[in-house]
């Protein structure tokens, strides 16, 4: 209910009682929300007022809007922490989701001079360049574009890919994966991005570049990735050291 006699802004008591509906799950990811007109007749407060706790919702991740169709409760953001180097499959599975991958490239190319150097190879020798679509129960949560050197990681196939490169790389080559170096930065959807993604054009994403390295020193891969902004947040615990 709205008390229109408490000294808290009117705005911030709606949007309190959104966020609490949302929180509590009477109100569901994909859910519409009333419109602008229904919430000022029913509250008996100015548009202007209901505009203002919606506009804050949307900005703060937890409501969405369709140009001619409404406001909706968005999908909760998946957190992945900063403080370990898995898979997107291992990060997935242990949330519970179902990983999947649709490969959109699949091919052996000359290794340019970028990035031979970040591989620490020759210029040209052959190497994996793997662009592929990452999901989640289905639902698409990022683009990748991924470089192995062919002659390190032997036999690799599409099949493969699909499932687990970290698994076959550990499992089958036994080679042991030991650490990695991540650069996140932000960017928007290009129309290409948006249309893979499904997310409309100019949308945010969360743009991530990783390096991984075997026990032995070599580079394994390096790894560019666009993720949904609107599905996927980083995490990174910060400890305060003594000075």
């Amino acid at each position: 209910m709205i008390n229109k006699q408490s000294p808290v802004p009117i705005y911030y008591q709606l949007e309190e009682q959104l966020k609490n509906q949302i929180e509590s799950g009477i109100l569901q990811p994909g859910d519409p929300i009333w419109s602008e007109r229904e919430f000022t007749e029913r509250y008996e407060i100015s548009r202007m007022t209901v505009r203002q706790a919606i506009n804050n919702l949307v900005h703060s991740g937890l409501l969405y809007r369709i140009k001619g169709k409404g406001t909706f409760v968005t999908e909760p953001k998946l957190e992945q922490k900063l403080t370990g180097l898995t898979s997107f499959t291992e990060d997935m599975q242990s949330r519970g989701l179902t990983p999947s991958s649709s490969i959109i490239g699949f091919s052996i190319v000359p290794a340019s001079q970028n990035i031979a150097t970040e591989l620490q190879l020759k210029e040209h020798a052959p190497v994996y360049e793997i662009k592929r679509i990452r999901l989640a129960d289905g639902k698409p949560m990022a683009l990748e574009k991924t470089y192995l050197s062919a002659n390190l990681v032997v036999g690799l196939t599409e099949k493969i890919v699909q499932e687990s490169l970290y698994q076959y790389v550990e499992g089958a080559l036994q080679l042991i994966i030991e650490s990695g170096t991540q650069e996140i930065e932000a960017s928007s959807a290009s129309k290409e991005e948006g249309k893979l993604l499904q997310v409309p054009f100019n949308s945010p994403l969360l743009c991530m570049k990783r390096k991984s390295f075997l026990s032995d020193g070599k580079v394994l891969e390096i790894v560019q990735s666009s993720y949904r902004a609107d599905r996927y947040k980083f995490m990174v615990r910060l400890d305060r050291g003594l000075f």
